[in-house]
């Protein structure tokens, strides 16, 4: 046993904004861990360099944000069954021999904070995902695999959301759900749930979804928190839906991280209510 505290990051472009790091620190905190964990902003062309720096310098594993997943899951030398359907990771850890594997945890968060910290129920819902991007790509299996009723994907350019749901056509029918891609021209009907998985938010581009898919009392998600998802929640509310942010999936997905590496389940939904009190003040 060293006396060296083992150390972690988030790596992403931007990253400065990340919570991250308090977030693991409260888990560190409460858990009784002693690690240490910080935010690396990775220049764009930098990824592969960074993390065999962060390796070289004894990291133990990392987290990883936009825009690095898809070459995250390619940098591991073993992946997970969700990395290898999502093809985007944002959990690496480097093993005792050196290797590196790759996990996601963006999906199992989300379904955490949707079905446990907002008590909603997702088996046999009409679901809308918005996005076909990174995001879209690492949840969309940890949704399938609560066996909604129908899934239907929606993207700008309506060929990605065909390859999403290409590549998820075996797990949809193991759990007997209707997936189909659609461009926002062609959506037609309404959801229960509505989970914005797209850059609109960050681009403060607008919803990228007429109202019509929103019933009342819908669940309608945005990835995003803070000032960001904003103007989603404000489009949820003014139609009658239920909007809630990423914040309880980005501290759901930390905890699956937190596990992954430390082999101990923090107190996620406690370190929620701190988080959510802390941005609120």
């Amino acid at each position: 046993m060293t006396s060296a505290v083992d150390s972690y990051c988030v790596m992403g472009n931007p990253v400065a904004h990340s919570r991250s790091p308090w977030i693991h620190a409260r888990f560190a905190a409460l858990t009784g861990q002693a690690l240490h964990y910080e935010r690396c902003l990775v220049a764009l062309d930098g990824f592969g360099q960074a993390l065999a720096d962060f390796a070289a310098a004894g990291g133990k594993g990392c987290n990883i944000t936009v825009p690095f997943k898809l070459e995250a899951a390619r940098a591991a030398t073993q992946r997970s069954p969700r990395v290898a359907l999502a093809g985007a990771a944002n959990t690496l850890v480097w093993q005792a021999d050196g290797s590196l594997y790759a996990d996601n945890t963006d999906g199992l968060g989300l379904v955490a904070d949707i079905t446990r910290n907002a008590g909603v129920t997702l088996a046999r819902r009409d679901m809308l995902l918005l996005g076909a991007g990174g995001a879209a790509a690492g949840v969309l299996g940890p949704l399938l695999e609560q066996a909604p009723r129908r899934i239907v994907v929606c993207n700008r350019t309506v060929a990605k959301a065909e390859a999403l749901v290409a590549q998820h056509a075996d797990l949809a029918a193991l759990h007997k759900v209707e997936l189909l891609a659609q461009s926002p021209q062609a959506l037609q009907g309404s959801f229960d749930v509505i989970i914005n998985g797209t850059a609109a938010s960050l681009q403060g581009a607008g919803v990228p979804a007429p109202a019509s898919v929103l019933r009342a009392g819908s669940l309608a998600y945005d990835m995003m928190y803070g000032p960001a998802a904003q103007p989603f929640l404000d489009w949820a509310a003014q139609h009658g839906a239920t909007g809630r942010d990423g914040l309880g999936m980005l501290v759901e997905q930390a905890a699956e991280a937190f596990a992954l590496w430390r082999g101990v389940r923090p107190p996620s939904a406690q370190v929620l209510t701190e988080l959510r009190a802390l941005l609120a003040a």
